[in-house]
């Protein structure tokens, strides 16, 4: 079966495996053995603690075919962003340059630097390896963690954000960060969002303009990407959009790719899950669902058919699926229909 779990330290190897294999733009993700080693430290603390307000916890999830024992993908929540270090965005936003004598009326774009997601929760880290990109495991991958807020909502802010990758090439070159190298920066692409990555950030607000950019001032490459995802990220953004998720204005510093957001109460899954209690038997059912079971640190979530009781908050499901959600006969489970 394919199943959601915590991270663990000896999942390492195959985290930078992951790292390796997502490329340029997966800022979260950066190829460091010792700093994927600190993310899996700081994620089995945060699974460990007694929370009652989001901080600065981070929880990483890894996927995993019980079969073969093999981490396919990963996924994350990080609970309260900017509360340690300062997370920059742009700001799209007008201003209108007129003249009533001329009769001359003009609205033009501008970028302003701003910090406006402090303390929002982020939804992150999301990869998949080819190998499984097959029967739902990439809705599931991304829709669990809203099964997991709804379960433990005092773990997080009510907004809650993702960050769309935006366009860059093969070689990591993006256009919108050439125009920012060219005029601000004397670094690359990839090496701004390695640094960013491994957190080092100090540069960004030293070496950022501090006024609003005129968009019109860009290079015409550059403005044709700001607020466009990367080709990969599509279906990513689509599935969010169905959440409810929406654009605010707001860009990524590097890339321009957006980013998007919601309040926990309207996000699809958070509203449409259910919390039932447990009965173990035979399902008659062939309606798939994703399920989860109540708990942080041994938190389980799998794809499973089962049967719903309509007269009680009761689900039906397999001994198969109790064994791999860790729950027992009486327990409760969040579900919600894939």
């Amino acid at each position: 079966m394919i199943i959601v779990r915590p991270i663990k330290k000896s999942d390492l190897k195959a985290l930078y495996q992951i790292a390796v294999d997502s490329g340029h733009g997966f800022t979260s993700l950066p190829v460091n053995e010792q700093l994927l080693q600190q993310r899996i430290n700081r994620a089995e603390e945060s699974f460990d603690k007694d929370v009652s307000q989001p901080g600065n916890e981070g929880y990483l999830f890894v996927m995993e075919d019980t079969e073969t024992g093999e981490v396919v993908g990963t996924s994350g929540i990080e609970a309260a962003v900017g509360l340690d270090d300062a997370f920059y965005h742009y700001h799209l936003g007008k201003v209108v340059h007129s003249s009533r004598e001329l009769n001359i009326y003009n609205t033009v774009e501008t970028l302003s630097l701003c910090n406006d997601y402090t303390g929002a929760s982020e939804i992150c880290t999301l990869f998949l390896s080819d190998s499984h990109r097959k029967n739902n495991n990439g809705r599931f991958l991304s829709r669990f963690r809203f099964l997991f807020i709804a379960e433990h909502k005092e773990r997080f802010s009510d907004t809650i954000i993702a960050e769309m990758r935006g366009i860059s090439d093969e070689n990591g070159s993006s256009p919108f960060w050439q125009w920012l190298e060219e005029h601000f920066f004397s670094m690359d692409f990839p090496t701004a969002d390695y640094l960013t990555g491994i957190g080092k950030k100090v540069f960004i607000a030293e070496l950022m303009p501090k006024y609003p950019i005129y968009v019109n001032l860009l290079s015409k490459e550059a403005q044709a990407v700001i607020d466009k995802v990367h080709p990969k990220t599509v279906p990513a953004l689509r599935l969010l959009e169905a959440e409810g998720f929406a654009r605010r204005g707001y860009v990524d510093i590097f890339d321009g790719g957006p980013t998007v957001e919601s309040h926990v109460n309207n996000i699809r899954t958070v509203n449409h899950s259910k919390r039932c209690q447990v009965i173990i038997g035979d399902v008659q059912s062939t309606d798939n669902y994703i399920i989860c079971n109540s708990k942080v640190a041994d938190f389980r979530a799998t794809q499973a058919p089962l049967s719903l009781r309509d007269t009680a908050n009761q689900v039906v499901i397999s001994q198969v699926v109790a064994d791999v959600l860790m729950v027992n006969e009486g327990d409760w489970v969040r579900l919600v229909a894939n």
